[in-house]
Formats: structure tokens, C-alpha cells, sequence
């Protein structure tokens, strides 16, 4: 009988994995984000348990130019019953947990993944007849061209730049079936094979893996000789000189030359509150905010398009080079002033 019963381990992950579904309802599963250089924030599209959110208007009225439905919840049969099934899944969590038998696991487990797969398929559907199904009568249109969003990962349509992938309630869904399929696992001795360090190590993987795939603030590493300027156009080929613009939701945006940044951020007046950082001139990979950098102008010092501007992380560091660049301290407002 004791054979047939969970561990204590398995019965704290399948209350986890409940949590997890039950508070997936309360945010956003998926997300396909749009980027084109009309929209330096972009424009995204987020799908709940229950409903639409985001820039949904915005993007009707896009569709409506190139021919593809209007996008409305009470279109989608899904809508009203995801929610209810997601409740159902965690009450069954719950209950097997307190039962605590191997095959009610199992089974539990067989009906997620079940579960996924048919959504992952209902999603394609969704996207596929959204992306062909359009009116000839459109003010827009290409012969042959479809505007299918991708399942998921990046797709181009058009000028716009599409990428799909999960929202917060969709890594807890992920999170939820991980933990499941480890409870599988540790039930079936699979485990057992492995020592408890390794197992550990994997485990931080996956966790690891799990948060850097959510969107970050922070800067992102410049490829020299192959990312190219958001507002030149132009291949990054100097990291002395080059800076990125971080948007509120996350979207990065590279520059060859901080004069190209200010240009740019001048020209999108909705980018104000976007974060600014500039390399610093004597560590390329080092980013800087540009609020916390300190700068010289002027003298020998010849950026990719023209400006002639260095950044430091030290005060020290810039006096430093000062004479030998033959420029002259600067503050960060009369940067953005100059240019």
C-alpha cells in the first residue's frame, strides 16, 4: 500500500504546481510583441485566461488596413472557459495531493501535457486563420502575403517584426508542469539514478533558464561588426563610443554614437522615460547610466557619425585622458544640448 502512496517531496511540488495554476488566471499568458520604427515602444498584444490586453486598438487598426479581422474576446470560445479549466486543473492538484497515489500523479500529469499540446494547436488555428482568412477589400495589399503571427519565437511581416512568447501566467504554467514532471520523476525512481548534487545543479539550470528569459531592464552586450544602429543605420564597429536606450517595456535599442542615441530619443517624444546608458570609453563592455557618467567633448575625440563625445565611470578616469584628447569636461545636460 505504502508502494502506491507519494512522497512528502512529490505532494509539496503538486501543491506548488496548484498555486502556480490557480494564480496563472490573474496575468497574462502569452504576449506577441510588434516592432517596427513607427512604434519605437512597440506594440504588444496579451492574452489572459479570460480576455484581451494591451494595445488592442491600435493594432484593430492596423489590421483593418491590411485586410485581417478586428480582435474582440467574445470572438473567442476560449476566453470563456480557459479560466474555469485552469481552476478545474489546480482543484484536481489539490486533491491529488491530499489522496497522494501514484497513478492519480500519473494521470494528472498525462492530462497537462494533453491539455498543452491541444492548446499549442488551438493557438497555430487561431493564428493561422487570422493571418490568411483577409478582406480583398483592403486599403493594403500583397499579393501572396500572409500575416500569420509565429507560434513562437520572431517572424517578420511587413515592416513589422512579430515575436511570440510566454507572459508571467505562461512561465507558471511552464513552472507548474516542471514541477509535475519532477514529481513524476522522484515517483517513478527515475531520480534515483542521479546523485542529489546533480539533481540540484539541474534544477538550477531550469530556474536560471526561467529568468533570463524574461524580459530585462538592463543593457545587452553590443556585438561589434554585426548589431547595427537604430538611428544611422549603420554597423556598430567602435564600443568606445556607442550607447543603448532601454524603453519601459524592456526593448533595447543600440546606437554607435551617443549623438545618434539623442537624435533618436528627440525624434520619438514618447521614449522620454527610457533609460539612457553610454559605454565607457575606457572599458567597452562596461555600461554606463547616463545620469552617473562623466564626460569630455570636443579635441581629438572622433565618434563613428561625427560626435565628440567620451564617456567615463569615474571622474578620475576622464581627467585622466583630458589632456591627451585635448577635450573639455562636459555635463550631460549640455550634451543633450548640443545635439
Amino acid at each position: 500500500m505504502k508502494k502506491s502512496k507519494i512522497s512528502m517531496f512529490s505532494k509539496g511540488l503538486l501543491l506548488i504546481a496548484s498555486v502556480l495554476l490557480l494564480s496563472s488566471i490573474f496575468f497574462p499568458l502569452w504576449r506577441i510583441e510588434l516592432e517596427a520604427p513607427q512604434y519605437p515602444e512597440g506594440l504588444v498584444l496579451q492574452l489572459h485566461a479570460d480576455k484581451l490586453a494591451g494595445d488592442v486598438d491600435i493594432i484593430n487598426g492596423l489590421n483593418h488596413y491590411i485586410g485581417m479581422k478586428t480582435l474582440h474576446a467574445e470572438n473567442f470560445f476560449e476566453f470563456s472557459v480557459l479560466k474555469y479549466i485552469f481552476i478545474g486543473f489546480a482543484v484536481l492538484g489539490l486533491i491529488i495531493t491530499f489522496i497522494g497515489r501514484k497513478k492519480t500523479l500519473y494521470t494528472f500529469f498525462i492530462s497537462f501535457i494533453v491539455f498543452g499540446i491541444l492548446a499549442a494547436c488551438d493557438f497555430y488555428r487561431w493564428n493561422y486563420e487570422y493571418g490568411h482568412d483577409l478582406n480583398p477589400n483592403a486599403a493594403i495589399k500583397v499579393p501572396g502575403m500572409a500575416y500569420q503571427p509565429p507560434l513562437l519565437g520572431y517572424k517578420q511581416l511587413l515592416n513589422f517584426g512579430a515575436y511570440s512568447i510566454p507572459d508571467i501566467g505562461g512561465f507558471m504554467l511552464i513552472g507548474a508542469g516542471l514541477l509535475l514532471f519532477i514529481a513524476v520523476l522522484k515517483e517513478s525512481k527515475i531520480l534515483n539514478r542521479f546523485r542529489k548534487a546533480n539533481i540540484s545543479a539541474a534544477l538550477l539550470v531550469c530556474l536560471s533558464m526561467t529568468l533570463f528569459s524574461c524580459n530585462s531592464n538592463e543593457p545587452k552586450p553590443i556585438k561589434l561588426n554585426s548589431d547595427t544602429c537604430d538611428f544611422c543605420k549603420m554597423t556598430i564597429s567602435n564600443g568606445k563610443f556607442a550607447s543603448e536606450l532601454i524603453t519601459k517595456k524592456g526593448r533595447c535599442y543600440k546606437f554607435d554614437d551617443v549623438s545618434c542615441m539623442i537624435k533618436y530619443v528627440k525624434s520619438n517624444s514618447d521614449l522620454v522615460d527610457a533609460k539612457l546608458y553610454v559605454t565607457n570609453y575606457s572599458n567597452e563592455t562596461q555600461f554606463i547610466p547616463v545620469e552617473k557618467g562623466f564626460y569630455l567633448f570636443g579635441g581629438t575625440i572622433s565618434a563613428p557619425m561625427g560626435g565628440k563625445v567620451a564617456a567615463f565611470d569615474t571622474d578620475k578616469n576622464a581627467i585622466g585622458l583630458q589632456t591627451k584628447l585635448g577635450a573639455e569636461k562636459a555635463s550631460w545636460q549640455t550634451i543633450l544640448d548640443t545635439y
